[in-house]
């Protein structure tokens, strides 16, 4: 199948595309994987693995390789030839960044065997959208490019997968589980798998409390629950989430304060838009504040009165200091618990 391949823009939704190919037993000639989030990258190359060559037919048709372990011109030799017995061959260079002369693979892109269907897999990075690698691909087959979610893209993302799933996860509990997981979607995956094990039969509800029972972190002490306290102006509370989420051995003071340079930025846009109209449509709320589920806008119309739009400029300011402070400029001596406690004790002041 020699159809032309349309620039991924959307990972989600182009990975989507393909499975459906595959699952209807249509394949590209040539398959380039890669990015640094590999998530529906490597959907991709295991439904092809799992579904391109019959049980029976592999030994014959179907090569597994790594980058670091063969050359352009053994892929070329191994893509060049024709099935035994068989509709089709599978070729499949994992680690593919790691073939020193990879891009030279782009000769055999040029015309390409529709009996061969080629999956260049990278991991961790991409091909060079200058070369002729990348562009042969984009003409003959298919490129899926997997890039990392933004922070505030996060919570939505989970609420997306649960709800493909038939579950429906409360938008707290989707906020503590992307506190837990980061940014990483196998790791969201996977701890989703054994969250489900552990949940009684036939639940179709996650609550926070489910995430703190099975995935192993409190939301009394989190970033989630910090920053809604630093939105009530809690001082207390918020001061004693800190030293706790401060003293936790995998602290790190830059994801801390990611996370609330993340929630003072919509603080920002939210009093900014209130300054411009005194009763914000639904639309223009979503615009201002990114990732947020309105189940949170009442925190936020407590926020904004507690930080004015001078107030949360003031505090993203102080934030991009504590971020430089925090990855250690200066040569500062102040351990991160200590740092983040400052950080907290000066957001409530302002």
């Amino acid at each position: 199948m020699a159809a032309k391949a349309r620039q991924n823009v959307n990972a989600e939704e182009f990975s989507k595309q393909l499975l459906e190919e595959i699952k209807g037993g249509v394949y590209r000639p040539v398959y380039l994987l890669m990015g640094e989030e590999p998530y529906y990258p490597n959907l991709v190359c295991k439904a092809i693995v799992e579904n391109c060559i019959d049980e029976f037919s592999k030994d014959f048709n179907e090569t597994v390789c790594y980058g670091a372990d063969v050359n352009a011109e053994r892929i070329i030799s191994e893509a060049r030839q024709f099935p035994m017995m068989a509709e089709r061959r599978l070729i499949v260079v994992r680690e593919a960044q790691l073939c020193k002369d990879i891009e030279n693979v782009s000769v055999y892109l040029q015309e390409p065997l529709d009996s061969t269907v080629l999956v260049i897999q990278m991991s961790g990075t991409s091909a060079d959208k200058r070369k002729a690698l990348y562009k042969n691909a984009q003409k003959v087959g298919a490129v899926l490019e997997g890039q990392p979610l933004r922070d505030y893209e996060l919570a939505s993302w989970i609420q997306n997968y649960y709800r493909g799933k038939g579950l429906q996860i409360d938008p707290d509990a989707a906020s503590l589980l992307g506190e837990s997981t980061g940014v990483n979607l196998s790791t969201i995956t996977a701890e989703t798998d054994k969250l489900l094990k552990n949940l009684p039969q036939g639940t179709v509800r996650i609550t926070a409390q489910d995430i703190e029972k099975n995935v192993g972190i409190s939301r009394q002490y989190s970033i989630f629950e910090l920053t809604r306290e630093l939105s009530m102006k809690n001082a207390p509370k918020a001061l004693m989430i800190a030293r706790h989420i401060g003293s936790m051995a995998r602290f790190e003071m830059p994801m801390a304060v990611s996370a609330l340079y993340n929630h003072f930025s919509r603080i920002l846009r939210y009093g900014a838009l209130l300054q411009q109209s005194r009763y914000p449509t639904p639309e223009q709320k979503a615009q201002a504040l990114p990732g947020v589920h309105p189940y949170f806008y009442k925190e936020y119309d407590t926020a904004v009165r507690n930080y004015p739009v001078k107030s949360a400029m003031a505090a993203v300011g102080l934030l991009c200091e504590y971020d430089y402070l925090g990855k250690g400029g200066d040569g500062l001596a102040a351990g991160p618990d200590e740092l983040l406690v400052e950080l907290i004790t000066k957001l409530l002041w302002l």
